[in-house]
């Protein structure tokens, strides 16, 4: 049995991994969804790394599992506690010493996606809508229950922040995309995996919110991941 502790993007919200929580609760790992202080000030990288530590407590055989913003929080865990895989979910890549505001020009996001979004058709101004950007391949009764909460915005205080490792912390990591993300393109991300990581991306079905729109498929991806860079 492994912990999935699973870690949300901007906004912190546990919910978003809703879908994905039966899947793996169903093949008897124990799941933690993170809740992160998403809406406080005065919550930088220290304090999201916290919220984590937390959430996990003493529980062992941990896969992190960060989809978008979580992918500048999850690693920060690793020189703290034993971790056996980290796995990114869309997500961004930090450097060392680089900020949450400074990773969009620094790996070139906007160029990437005006392109891809004008290779599909679409304009910015279209994509400007989150149904277009975000929800396009979600479920509309998801989609509903999403745009109605009232979760914690995203404050702006840990994008300001330099992102305080060294290096990337010495754990298995693996880059999930999802095939349709409108907002970091598969293109994209394979590029951004291989210049700062080394190593290359898997694809499944989805866009930018794969977790919703496609649960099933991130569960067996996240389970062929534990069962080979954790055999036996």
């Amino acid at each position: 049995m492994a912990t999935y502790a699973l870690i949300p993007g901007a906004g912190g919200d546990p919910w978003f991994w809703h879908r994905v929580v039966p899947g793996l609760e169903a093949r008897g790992h124990d799941v933690v969804p993170v809740t992160l202080p998403a809406g406080d000030d005065a919550a930088g990288w220290a304090e999201y790394a916290d919220a984590i530590m937390a959430a996990i407590g003493d529980r062992d055989g941990v896969i992190l599992v960060a989809q978008s913003l979580g992918g500048f929080s999850a690693p920060l865990v690793c020189p703290r506690r034993p971790v056996d895989l980290l796995v990114l979910l869309n997500g961004m890549i930090p450097r060392p010493g680089e900020t949450g505001s400074d990773w969009w020009s620094a790996t070139g996001s906007s160029e990437a996606r005006r392109d891809y979004l004008a290779s599909i058709g679409l304009t910015p101004e279209q994509a400007d809508d989150d149904a277009v950007l975000y929800y396009h391949d979600v479920p509309a009764p998801i989609t509903a229950e999403a745009v109605s909460r009232p979760g914690p915005s995203q404050s702006w205080t840990p994008m300001e922040q330099p992102w305080p490792l060294a290096s990337w912390p010495g754990v298995p990591t693996r880059v999930l995309i999802g095939r349709g993300d409108r907002l970091f393109p598969a293109a994209f991300q394979h590029r951004v995996a291989r210049e700062r990581l080394g190593i290359g991306g898997d694809e499944i079905e989805g866009g930018h919110l794969a977790a919703l729109s496609h649960p099933d498929a991130v569960v067996e991806r996240l389970e062929a991941y534990r069962a080979t860079a954790l055999p036996g």
